[in-house]
This record gives structure tokens, sequence and C-alpha cells, in this order.
């Protein structure tokens, strides 16, 4: 993300036991342990320190099928509200053995559950949809989950104030969900660690085009409304998708590598709106040069005349607000292999994203004939030592402070830093490594500095100290 101020893997193995009869309330004791029973309930939150409450214990959710189908608002002075009727359809694989299990639903209400055909009690308070399966889960037994729901769409604001999950526009909407917005449109595990593949059909009204993740594979329209079909079969991280309904034209073309890019640019946007897009296909090819194969099947943007203020690298379509930068097209691609292919495991790990992304600009810069890296690092260096911006301590800035300017400015400068010391060599080296060790999966800033020592040979303890885990500036390292 730019401009807002500038593994779910821990299987509860259990032994097989005498099974439980349709509609028995009684927990069964876990041999070998007589005390505990042997089905218990998914925690509401998957453990992330900053954000309890997101993603949801005791499941792996491996696909979500989205059915959405959205009016949105009237002209003014009609209130700015729009009405989403959806259906989800959710692959889940239980990790331990279920008598209940949750999922994030926020501002929307379901109105039906059932998993595998079957309908279910559940209840709802503000932001989880608690789901009691019978017969209970077992662990490793996949199941279907389909939620019906739908409401009134508005523009939900994060723990900051800022606009993010489905943000309804007077023309269609703006979907951007970093760090948990997307509760705030699908019943979602909406934490990085869970990763799933994606299918969307968004039927709108006829002449709004909505645009998600992936590729289009039909567009098909009946007595005024229109769905458009989008296909995601790479493993993505919840708030990466997006659903944006807009005025949008849609252009296709494919890079120099013959990566497929669709841009969606809104047709009331002026004609340097989207200038910064020319170069996506060269910096997509140069990126890969350097950091290994483009991971997902498809690229390109969406540039709207919105209002939130800021970009983000939705997965293999970013969004932009109102015009897309040079540098910040540069910026939300290096993403797709820096907090798209491999995602942060705790949201405290946020620079690994934006530190990279940040670092991918001023590399791309350089490339271009423009200012080199060295002047970029310089330029932050030149920040007086008593200024707030070294007080942040990047590798835990707090949930507050995803999105400050150090978190982007410190973090490029820390992997330059890294890059004089460890080598050009040891340097790439280590990019391509992180790229392909934890692709499709989710690191800690632990696994970075590990693999940095592991690549380079070097004790780099002091180095990241002074770097990302103290709030002052680094002198010497």
């Amino acid at each position: 993300m730019v401009g807002r101020n500038s593994t779910l893997r821990a299987l509860a193995a259990a032994s097989a036991v005498a099974a439980l009869t349709v509609g028995q309330v009684g927990a069964v004791a876990a041999p070998g342990d007589p005390g505990a029973p042997k089905y218990t309930p998914g925690s509401a939150g998957i453990g992330d320190p900053y954000f309890p409450l997101a993603g949801n214990g005791g499941i792996d959710v491996t696909h979500y099928d989205l059915e959405l189908h959205y009016t949105p608002p009237a002209p003014a002075p009609a209130p700015l509200e729009g009405t989403l009727d959806a259906t989800a359809t959710i692959a889940i694989t239980p990790t331990q053995d279920l008598d209940r299990f949750n999922l994030d639903l926020r501002g929307l209400t379901a109105t039906s559950v059932s998993v595998d055909g079957k309908p279910m009690d559940f209840t709802q308070d503000e932001n989880e949809l608690v789901i009691t399966p019978r017969p209970k889960l077992k662990t490793g037994r996949a199941v279907e989950v389909v939620v019906e729901y739908g409401g009134t769409t508005t523009r939900p604001t994060d723990i900051e104030g800022t606009l993010y999950g489905w943000v309804t526009m007077r023309d269609g909407a703006m979907v951007a969900n970093e760090p948990e917005g997307s509760s705030t449109w699908f019943p979602v595990n909406d934490h990085p660690q869970d990763k799933a593949t994606y299918e969307f059909d968004i039927t709108v009204p006829e002449g709004l085009v909505a645009v998600a993740n992936g590729n289009l594979v039909n567009q098909q329209t009946s007595d005024g409304w229109t769905t458009w079909s989008w296909d995601a079969p790479d493993l993505m991280a919840a708030y990466l998708a997006t659903a944006s309904v807009g005025n949008y034209e849609l252009r296709t073309y494919s890079a120099p590598n013959g990566v497929p890019i669709i841009d969606a640019v809104d047709a009331d946007l002026g004609p340097t709106a989207d200038d910064g897009l020319e170069q996506q296909g060269e910096m997509l090819v140069y990126f890969e040069s350097l950091f290994g194969t483009y991971p997902f099947v498809s690229y390109g943007a969406i540039v709207d005349d919105d209002t939130i203020g800021y970009a983000l690298e939705t997965q293999t379509r970013p969004i932009y607000s109102r015009r897309a930068l040079e540098s910040t097209v540069a910026h939300e691609l290096g993403h797709q292999w820096f907090g798209n292919a491999v995602s942060p495991e705790r949201w405290q790990d946020i620079w690994l994203n934006e530190g990279w992304a940040s670092y991918l600009s001023w590399i791309w810069a350089e490339e271009d004939g423009g200012s080199t890296a060295q002047e970029e690092f310089e330029a932050v260096m030149d920040i007086e030592e008593d200024d707030p911006f070294w007080d942040v301590v990047i590798a835990d800035p707090g949930p507050e402070g995803l999105f400050v300017d150090p978190v982007y400015d410190r973090g490029a400068a820390t992997l330059h830093a890294l890059r004089v010391k460890i080598g050009e060599d040891s340097f790439f080296e280590l990019a391509r490594e992180w790229v392909s060790r934890y692709d499709d999966s989710t690191a800690t800033t632990e696994d970075f500095e590990a693999l940095a020592e592991e690549v380079s040979g070097q004790d780099l303890d002091t180095f990241f100290d002074v770097w990302i885990h103290t709030g002052s500036k680094p002198t010497t390292w």
C-alpha cells in the first residue's frame, strides 16, 4: 500500500474415538487424556497481536466462491448507501476436531448457513459469524460451507479512521481491505496466514463494470444486469481480494514476457490519470530478472475516481485512487513478490511488505534513468537525528503505525544498507530465495534475518538491531 501518511498450519491431531451419535450434546474425552474434550470450538481470532479478532482458529479455508449482487446508491441527495445480496460458498478443512467455528463478518447479516448441504445453527455479533455444525467436524475432513448474507453497504473505516473494505461510491464501490477489511463484504478467515483461491460472480446494473482478481472468464447481460465472472486460481490473502465496481474502461494487452494485463480505468478521469501504467510491462520484466518469475496468472490496475486517497497492492490488480503515478505503480508491482506471494505472518511484519515495495520503486527509478537507490538512501539519512521519523521501531510499529512513513522509507533504507553490507550477489540471492522459499505462504521478520545470515554467511544481529529493532537513527552497523 502507499499513500496513507505516505501457519495457520498447526494441526491439533487426535486419536480416533467412538463416533458421536448425531445430536449428542456431551463432549467425548480423547484417549490418553480423559479430562479433555475431543471436540472443541475454534478460536474467534487467529492470534495476531495487533488484531486479536482477525482470522479464526481451527479452520483452513482453501477456496471462496463469491456470488455478489450489488445495487449502487441512488443519485444524490439519496444516502450514500448501496445494497449487497450475496452467497459465499467456502471450502474449509478443519485443523482440529470442531464443535463450533467462526468466520469474520461485519456490517452485513447472514440469513442462512449450511454445511455440506445441511442447514446449520448460527449466531452473529458485531464481528463474528459463529457456526455450530452437526455432525461435528473432524480434523482434515473438508466440508463446503454456504452462507447467504447481505445488507446495506456504507463506507467503513479502519482503526485509524481511513476508508477501507467495501467503500460505497455513488457509481459503484472501491474495495480495498488492508489490513482486515475483507469481512465488510464477505464471510472470511481474515488473516494472511490463511490463503485461498477465489472465484467471483459480480452482478451489477448494466453499463457498470465489476473488476476482481485474476482473469476475466465471462461477461453476461440479462434484464438490465451484467454479471462479471473472474477466476483467481493463485493462493491469495483475503486483504488482497477486490470486487470493485465503477464506470471503467477495460484495456487488455500483454507484457513483453507474455503475462496478460487487464487495466480498468474510470472513464470520468482526466487523460493523464493512467500515465503511470504505460511501463507496467517493462517493470514486470525487469523485476522478474531480479526476483524470479512473476508469481501470478495476470496483472493490471484499477484506477478509480474514488475518495479513498491511497493505492493498494490488490493481488494481480492494484488499485489507484484518482491517479496512477509511475513510482506508485512500481511500488505496487513490487508488492506482487513482496507482500502478495510472500505475506506477513503477523501484521507487525509489514515493513517486509512496504520496505521492499518502496525499495523496488527506488530500483526502478534508477533503471529508468532517474535518481539512484544510493541517492534515495542518502536523502533518508539526511533526516535529522532528533526527527520523530527515527522513533518508530519498524519491526514492531504498533497497530496504528502500519502505514507511517518510516515503515516505508526506513524499511527501504534498511534494505539498501543491507545490500551494501552483504554485497550485490548475496543481496539479490537473498531476495530470490526469500520469494522462492516462502511463496504462497507467510514469513516473519525473524525468518528474514535468519535467511540473510544464511545466504551471506555473516553475523547480522547488530545490523538488524540498529536498523529495525531500535527507535533511533542508525549511525554504525
